[in-house]
């Protein structure tokens, strides 16, 4: 049966026999057409494109299948009656809403698709596909602590990393490579051997024999002893020497075993180093920092085949995905061994080491990485820093705490494969002295975060969290807008359009002159009805939150009037307050469950999502939702997919 791109058909009562029934596709030309137009192109043409969107281009089905995401999107607008706005005369009826719906649901990927790979001639949906890419600050960091065995604050040497695809900093197409970059790289290289084997008076022949002498760092004299080609070898300081020695460190650092002609350009420089008078020591490191320069260590470069066409990964490369994946740095050694036998192939094996590595310490790096970027939070306060003079207490250890119990609260929910769901709702909380004073949470004296159960059901999950209730308000006030379009877009996966030259600006501070609240005057604002579309859909959600305050505190009044965290959905759903909000979500945890799979994929393959990568992520959905939303099922399921484990080749010219 061939695979359907979204969940809308099961998601809006569509059994599927009754969608397997369905003899002939619904015409797209005569029956969904018309009503489009009737609809929605008074506002959607070419003319107006509210929203950036001009729905009247699509004049065949074939147009329409090369927009599918679009239309899924679409899709939950109508089927949410958010569209068209409920302040339009003509509605369509509940028979057009449910037959614009099930055509959405007829969109496919063919089977056949599915085991394929965008590349630069499907043109319709291809964006773009990078298959060596640099590595980005924070796993640059991180691989100089797991090759050198050394902590160096390096990253911010470095300008900072773009984002693009699915919004994260790993992603190919935007890590770029400029001159001033190298030059910062030839630096922190000199710095991190010379950190990790600092200057010494005897050279390395004396390296065994000197452990445990007086003021030695142990671990220092460790790297030393590991740097000797035979353990006690003595007088082995030639280039035989140096070459075991180097092949065996570009080995880890380029994260497979060097190929002549690159080991050879590597002795070239250790034959420098000698034959200006280094010592041995001395121009094994000249060698080794050289490696570090390589573009070999600086990206994630995987071969291109001769023929054109699909491959599977090479065992060292899907090794370095993998790791890259889900620790942001380099394979260990059992990663490493498992590709020198060529057993990395095996999905057993794969779905093991995805469950080994997930409960690995390292694994922590999804948590400030992957959910960091995911809910907009690694830079607060900078691009969202509140007002020191109304909110004294938001110092630089409460912010540091803020982040840390969202990075925290992810990396313990993967760690102990708890669902996913618990990300919208829980009954617990990680928290630190300053967090627990936030928070109102007695018996908290510990700058170290630690697990609570809370009883308080306004908090656990993300929309109770400190850090995104700042980074979704001004400095001065909340911003429900913002708010309601962080629900939207990070928790629902909805497209917010950015608003028209002319809506206008809303006050920067809560404390009105006249005494209304900021929802008075945010109502007043969206009363101009270029506004009221996407205000209809952002601020009841951003009420919701109302009664947190600009750094995250509960507060039960504002402007000396009570909050009113009350909203009614474009559906018609009325709530009030966060508790009944969550609520809602968890009525829409499919829809949730749906975006956080395609930011996870978009994550992991550090790329545009494009058409074919649809299949994967409705394996990742019926996976989830037999499997209580687990997110080893998630990892496990993205791992084993055909792009995760395979790349296209153009071949060689």
């Amino acid at each position: 049966m061939n695979r359907i791109v979204s969940a809308i058909p099961v998601a809006f009562g569509l059994t599927a026999a009754a969608f397997a029934a369905a003899e002939d596709p619904i015409p797209f030309e005569t029956a969904v057409r018309p009503l489009i137009v009737e609809y929605c192109t008074d506002c959607h043409d070419e003319v107006l494109s509210r929203g950036d969107l001009n729905l009247d281009r699509f004049q065949t089905r074939d147009q329409a299948i090369e927009s599918l995401a679009l239309w899924q999107r679409a899709g939950m607008r109508v089927q949410n009656k958010e569209m068209p706005p409920r302040n339009k005369k003509k509605q369509p009826t509940d028979e057009e809403r449910a037959l614009i719906l099930e055509w959405i649901g007829t969109l496919q990927v063919n089977e056949a698709d599915c085991n394929q790979i965008a590349n630069e001639e499907s043109t319709a949906w291809y964006r773009g596909d990078v298959m060596s890419r640099r590595l980005n600050r924070l796993e640059y960091e991180n691989t100089l602590r797991d090759l050198l065995g050394v902590d160096l604050a390096v990253a911010d040497m470095f300008p900072a990393d773009g984002a693009g695809g699915e919004g994260f900093d790993n992603n190919g197409g935007a890590l770029f490579l400029s001159s001033i970059q190298m030059e910062k790289y030839l630096a922190a290289a000199d710095l991190a051997i010379e950190t990790a084997l600092p200057p010494r008076t005897d050279n390395l022949t004396c390296a065994v024999e000197w452990t445990g002498a007086t003021g030695v760092d142990p671990a220092a004299d460790a790297r030393y002893a590991a740097l000797i080609p035979e353990a006690g070898e003595r007088g082995a300081v030639g280039r035989d020497a140096a070459e075991r020695v180097i092949e065996a460190f570009a080995a880890r650092a380029w994260r497979k075993p060097p190929d002549p002609q690159a080991l050879e350009r590597l002795l070239t420089a250790y034959d420098t180093a000698a034959d200006r008078g280094d010592s041995f020591t001395e121009a094994v490191k000249f060698a080794m920092k050289g490696a570090l320069v390589s573009p070999r260590f600086l990206f994630l470069a995987e071969p291109q085949p001769e023929k054109k066409g699909n491959y599977p990964l090479g065992d060292y490369e899907l090794a370095s995905r993998l790791s890259y994946f889900l620790w942001s740095s380099m394979p260990d050694a059992e990663l490493f061994a498992f590709a020198a036998e060529g057993r990395l192939q095996d999905p057993n094996v794969l779905q093991g080491q995805v469950r080994r590595m997930l409960r690995d310490p390292k694994a922590s790096a999804l948590g400030r990485s992957f959910a960091g970027q995911w809910l907009g939070i690694t830079q607060l306060a900078e691009t969202a820093k509140p007002d020191a003079g109304r909110f004294p207490e938001f110092s630089d250890d409460l912010k540091a705490a803020m982040q840390a119990e969202a990075y925290t609260y992810f990396t313990e929910l993967v760690r102990e494969d708890r669902s996913l769901l618990e990300l919208i709702d829980s009954d617990y909380q990680y928290v630190n002295t300053s967090l627990a004073r936030l928070y109102g949470i007695d018996g908290i004296e510990s700058d170290t975060l630690q697990r609570v159960q809370v009883a308080d059901a306004r908090r656990g999950g993300v929309l109770g969290m400190a850090a995104v209730l700042t980074a979704t308000s001004h400095p001065l006030r909340t911003s429900p807008v913002l708010r309601g379009k962080w629900v939207m877009e990070q928790i629902l996966g909805a497209h917010v359009p950015p608003p028209p030259p002319d809506a206008g600006a809303l006050p920067e501070d809560d404390k009105h002159p006249e005494g209304l609240t900021f929802r008075q005057q945010l109502e007043i604002h969206r009363e101009k009805a270029e506004c009221a579309s996407c205000h209809s859909r952002m601020d009841p959600l951003g009420f919701g939150l109302e009664n947190f305050d600009p750094i995250g505190r509960w507060r039960d009044t504002q402007a000396d009037q009570p909050i009113d965290a009350s909203g009614v959905l474009p559906s018609g759903e009325a709530f009030n307050g966060p508790v009944e909000l969550k609520g809602i979500l968890m009525r829409q945890k499919d829809e949730f469950a749906r975006n956080l799979t395609r930011k996870m994929l978009g994550y992991a393959l550090a790329r545009d999502l494009n058409r074919y990568d649809k299949c994967v992520i409705d394996d990742c959905m019926e996976a989830l939702k037999e499997n209580d939303y687990r997110p080893s099922v998630l990892f496990t399921e993205i791992v084993l997919s055909y792009p995760f484990r395979h790349r296209y080749s153009a071949g060689q010219s």
